[in-house]
């Protein structure tokens, strides 16, 4: 009698294929970390060394790309002990070198080391006699801005700083510490694919994503706590806990404020409970540093706006754009942002008033608001862009894939001009997002997101 075989089982030579290009993939991507770990240059000025660096990391994010179209035909088991083996591989090459991209993480341990004896961190400057007895010779002269500025990060990140530090006062604590939130991600992620009955394999898109690996084992970015509290919100969105997913939403805006943009996807029309969850949340975690009364925003709203170039509008690619070719147009500051919050507010109502209550069309929705809100906030750092790269399996698409590559490609020193060299980088991401948009469709009537629920 002829066995019959299951339709439903792929055949093993198709997964056979798939886990060699995952491996040769994987293989690819480790190479790759570690020539541009040796290959580095300051970033300080137009260095082809540095440029041949960021082309390195590009390459990197295609391999990513390619791995992320193997993986979908790849056996679970063995696909995810291969995504795993070269994601930690990748973070432990980064993790033996210095900060290339940033210093942020010696402000981290700084905070961290200032809180535990005692003193609120938004109190004073690094450099204020007061903190005399803090100094040493490791952390505190690496300190970014410690001669003008308080702390800038929010509570959120500042409870976390205080935990990680009690542990240890190092950056390599405080990057295992982060690298500790990206397994918290890969985990949910996983779980994430799992209920959409996509691919687990679908993971590499992150675990091997040049921004992650970079950003948060070598730079050591608190944007991973804020990625993974967003995806643990994510996870009670779809396991339909709104409150708690906006709760969990609401302390990643306490880590990195942009990320309230997500909020919207979390909401029942004319439900008070949410708002208030949010409200209490926000002044449980600032009751502690209220002392110095509205010094617990910190550098934010004092320097920090006005040195980026939001206050004044450079900051932001349209307007700079706008001014670049007609000059200083008068009220362009303000058509600009009535323009992102009316875009942003017809997002949200959108997302909040969907006729389809789905969970995948949460997560398509919450995806939309995160990316066209970095889009019209048009950060200068390329780490502002890690969230997006965690979308990618459930929600981001092609149009995430666009905004993460080409935050990497943004760092090249193509111009030796700092401001036309970002005014090209921001035209590149915001262009190119639009482009993706159009042409996949995704945020119209085609759903992101295969369910279990629909018919096979």
């Amino acid at each position: 009698m002829t066995a019959v075989a299951d339709p439903a089982r792929r055949p093993w030579a198709a997964e056979r294929t798939a886990v060699v290009w995952l491996g040769a993939l994987g293989a690819v991507a480790l190479l790759l970390t570690i020539g541009a770990l040796r290959m580095h240059g300051p970033g300080s000025t137009p260095d082809p060394e540095w440029n041949r660096f960021i082309l390195v990391l590009t390459f990197t994010a295609f391999s990513a790309l390619g791995a992320t179209k193997a993986a979908e035909k790849a056996p679970a088991g063995i696909g995810l002990v291969i995504i795993g083996a070269v994601a930690l591989a990748m973070r432990l090459v980064v993790l033996s070198a210095d900060p290339i991209l940033s210093e942020d993480i010696y402000r981290y341990v700084w905070d961290g080391r200032v809180q535990a004896v005692g003193i609120n961190p938004y109190r004073y400057i690094p450099t204020d006699p007061a903190l005399a007895h803090l100094r040493d010779l490791v952390i505190f002269p690496k300190i970014d801005r410690a001669s003008y500025a308080t702390t800038i990060y929010p509570p959120a990140a500042q409870f976390f700083f205080l935990a990680v530090t009690r542990i240890a006062e190092t950056i390599t604590t405080m990057r295992l510490a982060l690298i500790g939130c990206e397994v918290v991600t890969l985990i949910v992620l996983i779980d994430l694919l799992r209920r959409f009955n996509k691919p687990v394999t679908l993971a590499v898109a992150y675990a091997w994503h040049p921004l992650a690996v970079w950003e948060v084992a070598n730079n050591g970015h608190i944007d991973a706590l804020m990625v993974m509290l967003v995806m643990i919100g994510v996870w009670l969105l779809v396991r339909h806990r709104r409150l708690a997913a906006g709760v969990f939403i609401a302390l990643a805006a306490l880590v990195k404020p942009y990320a309230i943009a997500a909020l919207p996807a979390c909401w029942r029309p004319w439900n008070w409970r949410l708002p208030v969850a949010v409200l209490l949340v926000i002044v449980a975690c600032y009751l502690p540093y209220l002392g110095v009364g509205t010094g617990v925003f910190g550098f934010l709203l004092t320097g920090y706006m006005y040195e980026e170039g939001f206050h004044g509008g450079e900051g932001f690619w349209l307007v700079q754009s706008a001014h670049a070719v007609f000059g200083n147009v008068p009220g362009l500051i303000p058509l600009y942002l009535v323009l992102a919050a009316a875009t942003l507010g017809a997002l949200a109502l959108r997302a909040a008033f969907a006729p389809d209550p789905s969970p995948e069309r949460r997560v398509r929705d919450m995806a939309m608001l995160l990316m066209v809100g970095l889009v019209f906030l048009s950060p200068n750092y390329a780490w502002y862009y890690l969230i997006v790269a965690a979308l990618i399996p459930i929600g981001g698409g092609a149009p995430a894939w666009v905004l993460s590559i080409a935050a990497i490609i943004g760092l090249n020193i193509l111009y030796p001009d700092y401001a036309a060299r970002f005014l090209v980088w921001k035209g590149l991401i915001t262009l190119g997002f639009i482009i993706a948009v159009i042409a996949t469709a995704k945020w119209r009537a085609a759903p992101f997101i295969r369910t279990q629920e629909q018919p096979q």
